[in-house]
């Protein structure tokens, strides 16, 4: 966990409290312009009963059945955010509303109890099939919307009408035109009619419960992210990449000019790629952030270089390197192949 050394100190100082005793609040937050902004485009799309709560928690989400959103604690307070970029990658404006219009659609199906209807079980899927966090999508299928990083309206029936809700809430989405032809259409247009339909309808259940809130968190900062990082950062870390980074990327040679350190040049480029990384090839992108930090530190290690004049090439070259071993990870349950 080097990630905290390199946090500033004022950061650090948050380390050893107890997260419950920090006194965060959604009200006066960072975070609530945007939960501001979700119920502004809300209102625009003619949902005019329809306000989720808000709380925070520990991550994302909303509990089975309860339409209420929950939202990551760290994105209350400027300095725990500081510490989440470190750590993570923090959420930047555009992702925090994906997220938001993603939870507003599983609070929007439990609100009106659409899960329920027959209509809704023939479009999507059974409510109740299991959910299984290591479900293997089919990349590009047109059967679902694409929103969030990892084909993740595949991964179950309720994940799919909440990304397809997304989309359709989206403003400028264009989801006609962007889904014509595809199967995914007919949901798309499924939410279109039922959010018209309950355009001015109160919801039947118009309050969710919360299941952990960030007043019922014990444990301190450095606790929490300790618990959540990777288990398979270890074995990720000792992978045997170096003869594929060496092809990759550069000796450095005293007579070769414009040459950069590629460990510089990966940390410097380490959001893009994880992002894209995680994005097309459905990798949870925790263990996506920790491959690209194994590489980046064994390019260090071998004192790796690149050509100022093919950085683009190496950019690519990296990307699709780190893409490769995560689908193999995806398919074959391992990053490499023995």
């Amino acid at each position: 966990m080097r990630a905290f050394e390199k946090s500033p100190p004022e950061v650090q100082e948050l380390l050893l409290k107890p997260i419950k005793e920090l006194g965060l609040k959604i009200e006066g937050s960072p975070v609530e312009k945007y939960v501001q902004k979700l119920y502004v485009e809300l209102e625009r799309k003619g949902l005019r009963a329809f306000r989720p709560a808000t709380y925070l928690t520990d991550e994302w989400g909303c509990p089975s059945e309860q339409p209420i959103v929950g939202i990551p604690f760290y994105l209350a307070d400027k300095k725990l955010a500081a510490l989440e970029r470190t750590m993570n990658d923090l959420e930047d404006a555009r992702e925090i509303m994906m997220y938001l219009r993603h939870e507003a659609g599983h609070a929007f199906n439990y609100a009106y109890e659409l899960y329920k209807t027959d209509e809704w079980r023939d479009l999507f899927g059974p409510f109740r099939r299991p959910y299984r966090d290591d479900y293997r999508p089919v990349p590009f299928s047109r059967r679902f919307v694409r929103h969030m990083a990892g084909w993740y309206a595949q991964k179950h029936p309720d994940e799919d009408f909440a990304e397809t809700f997304a989309v359709w809430l989206t403003p400028r989405s264009n989801w006609r035109e962007r889904y014509k032809e595809w199967p995914a259409l007919k949901k798309l247009k499924y939410v279109d009619r039922v959010a018209k339909d309950v355009a001015d309808k109160p919801p039947r259940r118009p309050i969710g419960d919360v299941d952990f809130t960030v007043e019922q968190m014990e444990t301190t900062v450095e606790e929490f992210y300790r618990q959540t990082y990777p288990a398979e950062a270890e074995a990720i870390a000792n992978l045997p990449l170096d003869s594929d980074l060496s092809d990759i990327f550069l000796k450095p040679s005293r007579k070769k000019r414009g040459i950069r350190s590629a460990c510089e040049f990966i940390a410097e480029h380490r959001k893009e790629i994880v992002d894209k990384v995680a994005y097309w090839s459905g990798l949870r992108r925790p263990l996506v952030r920790v491959l690209v930090e194994a590489i980046e530190k064994k390019t260090d290690q071998q004192k790796l270089v690149i050509d100022l004049d093919r950085r683009l090439e190496h950019l690519i070259d990296v990307s699709a390197y780190a893409t490769t071993l995560a689908m193999n990870y995806v398919t074959r349950g391992k990053f490499i192949a023995t």
